[in-house]
């Protein structure tokens, strides 16, 4: 490392999480500087608005119990600690390797080219410093696709997620342009997945017949093999569609997995059930909101549940908490630690509106089933307050 160089901790804490403004050409010009000192593993690009997470972690959970390969996945952001966004042959990178990558990402950078480079793109290029040794990178999209950081190194295959309205601030107003930006970082092949909105595909095949990529589209078609053994894991139905997305980008690549592995993926923040009466989900949209609800039917179609629930202030969380209205008896607001957290007065201003009764959240009790929502900083927020370790996931 250089001389007085900062620890990863040091340096990453002094980087703001968002800007206003980014030079997307800065980390093109950083990553001309790292590829000829690192090799490349083959290279799978999630991007999309929802299910990027939960089809990247299937993917390299398959992949990770074949013996012959070495897989790592890269995902944003985490929940409770920096290292789940970097996980290598099954497990989130060790403090000491993730220290040893910044050290060498950080001498071949320099100073300079280091410290201008946002949040993002200094930990997306610390993921390729990391994973240089394997032989599959997942890598996961930001928030975008065209322009995001991850957009910038060669990939053999693009995997499209469900695309909805999100991010309108950076992406554009409307599902086309979203999903015009998005799509605009396919290169070779790409894949498709289920879509809400028809004009996802229309774009889809507009852009890959510019590029010539070879386009391929998730069969709307039940599996019924995959959709019995997601039943018994007792995933959401959207899980059984986003497992059903990363087997056939496997298959595109002819990468080997047995269906059998399926039983040692954890997807954990992804409708996962931490107690017998407690439901966590780090959606945080309008398009989540409709999958979940739907899920939250199924899985109690007697019962309501009490919402545990904040929002960040981009988000369209009135439409959102009466899409849940019929679900809940109540919500229970946990404070988030986020500049960009929705103002208390407004979001109980609009509780009061739907007529939705509300509280702070303070604790949970055995009488009431629990369904936690709304982002990653609520999902921290609410396992730090009930001292939830995840180490017992």
């Amino acid at each position: 490392m250089l001389k007085n160089s900062p620890t990863f901790t040091e340096f990453i804490e002094e980087k703001p999480l968002y800007y206003k403004e980014i030079d997307h050409k800065r980390v093109y010009r950083a990553y001309d500087i790292l590829k000829s000192e690192i090799s490349r593993p083959t290279v799978i690009h999630i991007v999309g608005t929802n299910g990027k997470g939960s089809t990247g972690r299937v993917m390299a959970t398959l992949l990770n119990e074949n013996d012959n390969i070495k897989v790592g996945h890269f995902s944003s952001p985490h929940i409770l600690k920096f290292n789940e966004r970097i996980w290598i042959d099954g497990e989130d990178i060790s403090d000491d390797k993730l220290e040893k990558a910044h050290s060498r990402l950080y001498s071949i950078l320099g100073k300079e080219v280091s410290e201008s480079l946002s949040y993002f793109e200094y930990t997306t290029l610390l993921s390729f410093v990391a994973t240089q040794n394997l032989d599959v990178l997942i890598l996961e999209a930001g928030l975008g696709g065209e322009f995001d950081a991850t957009n910038v190194i060669e990939k053999e295959l693009s995997v499209i997620t469900p695309i909805g309205l999100d991010h309108q601030s950076f992406l554009g107003d409307t599902i086309r342009d979203i999903a015009t930006t998005k799509l605009n970082s396919i290169t070779k092949r790409v894949v498709v997945g289920v879509q809400i909105y028809d004009e996802v595909y229309e774009i889809a095949k507009n852009i890959s017949h510019k590029k010539s990529t070879k386009l391929y589209l998730l069969d709307k078609r039940e599996d019924r093999t995959i959709l019995e053994i997601t039943k018994k894991l007792n995933w959401a139905y959207y899980l059984y569609e986003n497992t059903k997305l990363a087997l056939k980008a496997l298959d595109i690549l002819n990468l080997p997995y047995s269906l059998d592995s399926l039983q040692k993926v954890t997807l954990f923040g992804r409708f996962y059930e931490i107690a017998p009466n407690v439901t966590i989900d780090v959606g945080h949209n309008l398009l989540a909101t409709e999958v979940l609800v739907e899920a939250l039917e199924k899985k109690y179609p007697k019962e309501k549940v009490i919402l545990v629930y904040n929002s960040l202030d981009d988000k369209d969380y009135e439409a959102i908490l009466k899409r849940f209205k019929p679900l809940v008896k109540w919500v229970e607001i946990v404070d988030i630690d986020s500049n960009r957290a929705i103002e208390f007065h407004k979001l109980t201003d609009v509780l009061d509106r739907l007529k939705i009764e509300y509280s702070k959240f303070s604790s949970l009790d055995r009488d009431n089933r629990y369904f936690i929502f709304g982002s990653f900083y609520v999902i921290e927020a609410f396992l730090n307050k009930i001292k939830y370790n995840i180490k017992n996931q």
